[in-house]
């Protein structure tokens, strides 16, 4: 067809669309006509909404409706962003009552769709003005105008295939028997056989709605996967905590979809503003993005911030003066090391100075010691050199000399911001600035910030929602929550034990590294390193290439980026476990033309490139394709980055191996479908 006539086709698609267009609201309206009781603008509302049912959406409309108070909510609509629960009114603004009823019947609508598994995320109360322009929020209703009700149903994020909106609304037209089902010209009671129930009553299978659900989800973008919540994980974010909570489990179960969803949904009930805290400062930025697209209508009253940043945002609303300068803390330790620890017995057991900055800043400081008679007594938590009463004293003659040193410079390190806000959150005990805190990944901080956050809530119910898993530890050093000062007792501990990212495959390689590497995680108990999971994937695949020079390897890595499917570049990561690898690898890919993002720039919006970071920057995020280069180099090519040469027995070079194994392991759990892993032959 030529380019006349490929465009006379497009005119006439564009005519054939406007036509059908028009006789659907004409439909529409002579349908919302029946309802003669209620003023005009609302009828002219419910044709909008009855349009929509054309395109496969579904709505329910009470029984009773008349413009008068017959229900808390006058119609219930089921599209592909969700379930709606509406008010409609032609008057001026809503008194309380009102919105108290719309609330209570979005209440009943959430309670009435847990059952099938959806998140309350998903179920957004909505009050449309006929005859007026608007869109404004109050409290956890958005306030719509009749002309902009339409566009903002249509713009909504997808969350529902077709036939799981249908099985919803049957579901919610029998348990909600004072609404019943309309669409235009009542097209859906004679819907083509396809569309109708599978059986008679209505009823649907349940188990395969939920697995229809799973599968789109990984179908889309890799970003909208990340916060899909699975129908077996809504009764932990409707949950009633009455103290501290914690959720653990193994990588891949959904710990931080938990979490998101948690926060959006205490968001909605109550008037205070939520942190979600955590240790990276990449992930924040990230997780924003994600409750803006999941909802949007609470995004402004949750808080994302890494500890340290919020630590001084904090200090300084209250003038207290933070002087945080690493390098010249760096410069204070270095001459510590050189004038107390180098000649010290602690040389003999590592001569590696970076072994006791650890111990200053994870067990130390990171713990809030103050006295040797504290220090001489504390387990030491997952390091493994043990320590003398003699080792300890030189210890913390080093630790006071740095202290000493940082003093005379006047500055703080990165633990002293912490133990600052400590005190002032201790000090000042006013009104909790905040309704809750979850805090993701909380394995990763220290003893004080875990402290500090429990000091802003307390044991409130609901306050405190602690998500992690000691196995993906990538730091030194741990503590366990009863030293914070933290009592999870009975089902406010939950593990979560159903994998819902990895495949088999992929995760049997995964979990070979750290087989022999037991932990401990934050309640104390022992846990074998091969954790046995529930799986629900199947289809992953682990492809595993050695050569015998970094040139051929390389050569390899770049073949296989670009044999990617088309638009799969926006979905994968090349994780490094070093800066030296990173910089070396961004180098190699912006010269061979693949677009790249680094991890510590995304904000979880997509983008066609590969993402690039550090295995620990990929931390509390994950991918369809994950490839690792020269991933065993620093197990098979000498000792360990960090560790002096001829000590690569001693107890330090372990605790060091075991860290890069708990590293490796976090970087290969972030893979869903692909995980390659390139190696280059040691020569003998």
């Amino acid at each position: 067809m030529g380019a006349g006539g490929a465009a006379s086709q497009r005119g006439q698609d564009a005519r054939r669309q406007e036509r059908l267009l028009r006789e659907q609201w004409e439909a529409a309206r002579r349908q919302a006509l029946r309802w003669g009781a209620v003023g005009e603008g609302e009828q002219r509302v419910l044709a909008q909404l009855l349009v929509l049912t054309a395109r496969g959406w579904r709505l329910l409309v009470d029984r009773q409706w008349s413009g008068t108070r017959t229900a808390d909510a006058d119609m219930l609509l089921v599209g592909p962003g969700g379930v709606f629960v509406l008010q409609v009114t032609a008057g001026g603004e809503p008194g309380d009552g009102r919105a108290a009823g719309l609330l209570a019947a979005t209440k009943a609508a959430e309670s009435a769709v847990a059952s099938l598994g959806m998140s309350p995320v998903a179920v957004q109360p909505l009050m449309v003005f006929a005859g007026r322009r608007v869109d404004a929020s109050r409290g956890r209703i958005r306030l719509l105008g009749e002309h902009e009700i339409g566009p903002v149903l249509l713009s909504q994020r997808h969350r529902l295939r077709a036939e799981s909106v249908r099985a919803i609304a049957d579901h919610l037209e029998r348990v909600l028997p004072g609404y019943a089902g309309s669409a235009v010209d009542q097209q859906m009671s004679s819907a083509p056989e396809h569309h109708r129930p599978t059986s008679p009553d209505g009823l649907f299978d349940l188990e395969g709605l939920r697995d229809a659900v799973l599968q789109g989800a990984r179908e889309a973008p890799i970003e909208q996967w990340m916060t899909f919540l699975h129908p077996d994980q809504v009764a932990l974010v409707r949950r009633n905590w009455a103290g501290p909570a914690r959720i653990s489990g193994p990588a891949g179960t959904g710990k931080t979809v938990v979490a998101l969803h948690r926060a959006a949904y205490l968001a909605r009930r109550t008037t205070g503003r939520i942190l979600y805290v955590t240790f990276a400062n990449n992930l924040p930025r990230v997780q924003s993005t994600f409750l803006k697209a999941m909802a949007p209508a609470v995004a402004d009253r949750v808080d994302f911030r890494s500890l340290h940043s919020w630590a001084q945002e904090f200090l300084q609303e209250r003038g207290i003066p933070v002087r945080l300068h690493g390098d010249k803390a760096e410069t204070a330790f270095s001459l510590a090391w050189k004038n107390v620890g180098r000649r010290s017995c602690l040389a003999e057991l590592d001569p590696a100075p970076a072994y006791w900055r650890e111990e200053i800043d994870y067990v130390i400081k990171g713990r809030g010691l103050t006295r040797f008679e504290e220090y001489v007594t504390v387990p030491r938590r997952r390091r493994k050199a043990r320590l003398h009463r003699a080792h300890r004293q030189s210890m913390w003659e080093l630790y006071e000399a740095y202290e000493t040193l940082r003093g005379e410079r006047g500055v703080h390190d990165f633990n002293d911001v912490l133990s600052l806000a400590l005190a002032e959150a201790v000090r000042r005990r006013e009104r909790p600035p905040y309704a809750a805190v979850v805090v993701d990944e909380v394995q990763d901080l220290t003893l004080v910030g875990v402290r500090l956050l429990h000091a802003l809530v307390g044991d409130a119910p609901n306050g405190l929602l602690l998500v992690g898993d000691g196995q993906q530890t990538v730091y030194p050093g741990g503590f366990r929550l009863t030293d914070a000062g933290i009592d999870i007792r009975g089902d406010r501990g939950q593990v979560l034990r159903t994998n819902y990212r990895n495949s088999k495959q992929i995760l049997d390689a995964a979990l070979t590294v750290v087989a022999d590497d037991a932990f401990e995680d934050l309640d104390g108990e022992r846990t074998p390193g091969r954790r046995d999971v529930d799986l629900t994937y199947h289809d992953g695949d682990v492809v595993r290439v050695t050569r015998p020079t970094v040139e051929a390897h390389d050569r390899e890595l770049l073949d296989a980026l670009r044999s990617l499917p088309d638009g799969a570049r926006a979905d994968t990561a090349l994780l490094c476990p070093s800066m030296r690898a990173l910089r070396h690898y961004q180098r190699l890919l912006t010269q061979a033309g693949i677009p790249v993002c680094q991890l510590e720039h995304y904000d979880g919006r997509a983008v066609d490139a590969v993402k690039l970071g550090t295995y620990r920057r990929a931390k509390g995020l994950e991918f369809k394709n994950v490839l690792l280069p020269r991933y065993d180099a620093v197990f098979t090519h000498g000792t360990p980055a960090g560790t002096a040469a001829g000590t690569e027995t001693s107890e330090t070079a372990r605790e060091r191996e075991e860290l890069l194994r708990s590293r490796l392991f976090v970087a290969m759990t972030r893979a869903r479908d692909l995980l390659w892993l390139g190696s280059v032959s040691v020569s003998t």
